[in-house]
């Protein structure tokens, strides 16, 4: 299997992972503030690749000068990005989100051109299109169809789209100067000192610690803490840390519309939510969209 045919499966595997994620962020909602469900997500994140890198008996060997160059690449992912994305989700629907959502590709394809120099055909700009109106028409004519009576969250949202699409160009140049488990080893521990020093900081002060650990008394939030903690915040990490070392950012920026896609089919197939024409319409858009960006963007880089 080719290095390329591995970095899509990655993408998949990431989209696959953050389409369902929203509906465990809902969950963990339910039971927890949003600042102590990012603190106890990265401690299960920490924890894990703790464990795994003892038993694979890797070690990290960061520097001073190498922590100030992956630091800001935290900062967009997972901080900005988590923080805004569970901020705007406690008031605004996952669809609503899921719409605003879907400008990653388009914020990605400006700065990729601007910061990267990535040249997009304009083949590839009518298929980012064509998957962006797939998940603006899917979403927009479901029933729970976005509104414009929350503009913090609609706001906290977009600063989540906007933060992971500066990661997305970012990221590019440090996968290659950087192995993969160093990368989301800082970006994992960036996240797990900074929440959780932010939960416990805000709970000793309102004398309310015993609560910081009354969530996990719920079954539901376990399990919606642990996949987020495992699969969502640590195995992305590293899937799209190894997608952008093989991939250009705007072909990896394009899955995040079909994440979009997967927490619609989530919806169905979980929560026993209605199937509609227009949801395997807005589908086959997004999907065509995917393929159509990464097909003649390897046609215009073989020529």
């Amino acid at each position: 299997m080719t290095a390329q045919r591995k970095a899509y499966l990655a993408a998949i595997g990431y989209a696959l992972i953050i389409g369902l994620s929203f509906m465990f962020v809902k969950v963990a909602l339910t039971v927890a503030s949003p600042i102590d469900t990012l603190a106890h997500r990265f401690s299960i994140a920490f924890t894990s690749i703790l464990i795994f890198m003892i038993c694979t008996k890797k070690r990290v060997k960061i520097g001073k000068q190498d922590i100030m160059r992956i630091l800001p690449l935290a900062l967009l992912y997972p901080l900005a990005f988590f923080t805004f994305q569970v901020l705007g989700l406690a008031q605004i629907s996952s669809t609503e989100a899921g719409i605003i959502q879907a400008a990653i590709p388009v914020f990605t394809l400006i700065l990729a051109s601007v910061l990267l120099k990535e040249k997009s055909s304009h083949l590839q700009l009518f298929f980012v299109g064509l998957s962006v109106a797939g998940v603006i028409f899917m979403l927009s004519m479901s029933n729970g169809g976005a509104n414009t009576g929350n503009l913090i969250g609609s706001g906290l949202i977009l600063l989540s789209a906007l933060a992971v699409s500066f990661y997305n160009i970012f990221a590019r140049k440090l996968t290659r100067q950087y192995s993969l488990i160093s990368l989301t080893y800082m970006m994992t521990f960036c996240g797990f000192v900074i929440f959780n020093g932010v939960a416990i900081g805000n709970h000793v002060m309102n004398q309310t610690l015993p609560q910081f650990f009354k969530p996990f008394l719920y079954g539901d939030f376990v399990i919606a803490i642990v996949y987020l903690g495992i699969l969502s915040s640590l195995v992305t990490s590293y899937l799209s840390n190894y997608s952008l070392s093989i991939l250009e950012a705007s072909k990896m920026s394009v899955f995040s519309n079909l994440a979009t896609f997967i927490t619609i089919l989530a919806g169905v197939i979980f929560l026993k939510e209605a199937f509609h024409l227009y949801h395997l319409i807005g589908g086959v858009s997004i999907v065509i969209g995917v393929i159509g960006t990464n097909y003649f963007g390897n046609k215009r880089g073989a020529s």
